[in-house]
């Protein structure tokens, strides 16, 4: 049967907003009348807003109880680690403010540390966003104004003046505006692959950062479960490997919780194509620990699983909790529907896969003990830039690259025109998010204080150093 001209392939539901009348871009255009782009300047602490210390505090429920004084610890050390912990709490702020009601499937956690190198399948290193937990299909506007807040108080806990940390803001969204420009002209295919990372230095003009992403590659191509096992391993009497504890880190568990996390390998085959599974046949299960993760995700259950090919060379993999994300209970007031209820797992990889242009082949899901988990390469050659340790001049530069990956990642699940005709040709979105970011800066960094002051007085408990 031969189609009929001009007719369109079957739109994905929430992921193509149709337009009903004009060019996707000219409708982008009109949403200004509805949402100013100076309007996104705006922040203004919305009554009965919940205090710091009570919104970390119902963070921490449902996580593991004894690690939730590391989770404070770290999230006490300075304003940017507070605001890395604190996506549910932004997530209500934002909530209050001006939203266009486009759509895309963002992040939810896109601060600028969650920016990173890892290994593609031929063991090339990418640079791009590296953390999902908290993807949503939600509204474009919040992941460029957490992008540009934490370039702010990154820059704040370096030491930078506030004219650089402000211009680093503004920088970010310049170059999220105009890469969604350039997309939005290309053929949909070459849009779609556009920006390789080869070219991301000069489209995002940050030769400055050439010295420092240098060394974190180099660091980088070290960063393998080789290296880790080396280090967090050890031979056992029968001639296994097996993982020897580092606390409060990596701890060994008993074995019937090894096992349940080793079961759950078998279902998880089943997320992945069917390409992976003959590789994935030549490992054998020899260790599984319990490791501490990152600043936003501690207390959640996080293992590391051993394998071992039949020359004794590992590979690590990680099986990490899915908890809802903290975006959800703020969407369906703006708009954005509750999505049907799915596997958490299921939810963080899907929206990997839709927002990163190479994602990890061995990115699946699986159910240990009832609780949802993801499933991943551990140290695929990773690394990552810590923006708080930038030099100033890196700044603004740090800021152009990380705006420009993100608008490729939201390019691929919105029509790249309807956001460039919305963001404009001018550098009015840039100022008004930028005074954004430095408003809600502000703010985080008297939530960080109150924080710290509970911390002092006890009423929080907090392990440091950790």
């Amino acid at each position: 049967m031969t189609a009929a001209a001009g007719q369109r392939i079957p739109q994905v539901e929430g992921f193509a907003p149709r337009v009903a009348d004009g060019s996707p871009k000219e409708h982008g255009k009109a949403l200004r009348g509805r949402v100013p782009r100076s309007a996104h300047a705006a922040f203004e602490a919305a009554a009965g807003r919940p205090d710091a210390v009570r919104a970390v505090e119902e963070s921490n429920a449902g996580r593991v109880a004894e690690l939730a004084p590391i989770r404070v610890g770290r999230m006490a050390a300075n304003p940017f680690a507070f605001l890395r912990g604190a996506a549910g709490l932004m997530a209500h702020d934002l909530s209050g403010g001006p939203v266009t009601g486009v759509g895309a499937q963002i992040c939810g956690d896109a601060h600028a540390a969650n920016f990173g190198l890892y290994g593609d399948v031929h063991g090339r290193l990418v640079i791009d966003l590296n953390d999902f937990d908290e993807t949503v299909f939600g509204p474009w506007e919040w992941d460029v104004k957490r992008l540009a807040t934490s370039l702010v108080l990154a820059g704040r806990v370096a030491g930078a003046d506030e004219d650089t940390c402000r211009a680093a803001a503004r920088d970010t969204v310049g170059a999220y505006r105009r890469t969604m420009r350039l997309l939005a002209k290309l053929p949909a295919m070459d849009a779609w692959n556009a920006i390789a990372d080869e070219e991301l230095v000069s489209h995002a003009d940050a030769r400055d950062l050439l010295g420092t992403l240098e060394r974190v590659s180099q660091k980088a191509r070290n960063n393998t479960s080789a290296r880790f096992a080396a280090k967090s391993t050890a031979a056992a009497a029968d001639g296994s490997c097996r993982f020897v504890d580092a606390l409060p880190v990596l701890r060994r568990v008993g074995d019937a919780e090894a096992a349940a996390v080793a079961a759950a390998l078998g279902p998880y085959l089943e997320t992945l194509t069917g390409d992976r599974l003959p590789l994935l046949a030549r490992y054998a299960i020899h260790d599984v620990a319990f490791r501490v993760v990152g600043t936003g995700s501690v207390g959640t259950r996080s293992y590391v699983v051993l394998l071992m090919d039949h020359r004794g060379e590992p590979l690590v993999l990680q099986v990490k909790e899915a908890r809802p994300s903290v975006l959800l209970p703020h969407l369906p007031a703006l708009g954005f529907p509750a999505p049907p209820q799915e596997h958490e797992g299921r939810r963080v990889v899907t929206g990997q896969k839709r927002m990163q242009v190479v994602s990890d082949i061995m990115l699946g899901w699986t159910t240990v003990e009832g609780r949802p988990f993801q499933v991943r390469q551990f140290r695929n050659r990773k690394g990552s830039v810590d923006p708080a340790a930038l030099a100033a001049e890196e700044f603004d530069d740090y800021g152009r690259m990380t705006g420009a990956l993100l608008a490729r990642a939201h390019a691929h699940s919105v029509d790249p025109r309807l956001l460039a005709g919305y963001c404009g040709k001018n550098e009015e979105l840039d100022e008004a998010v930028a005074a954004f970011a430095v408003a809600y800066a502000d703010r985080t960094e008297a939530d960080h204080a109150d924080l710290v002051a509970a911390v002092r007085a006890g009423r929080i408990a907090a392990e440091t150093g950790v």
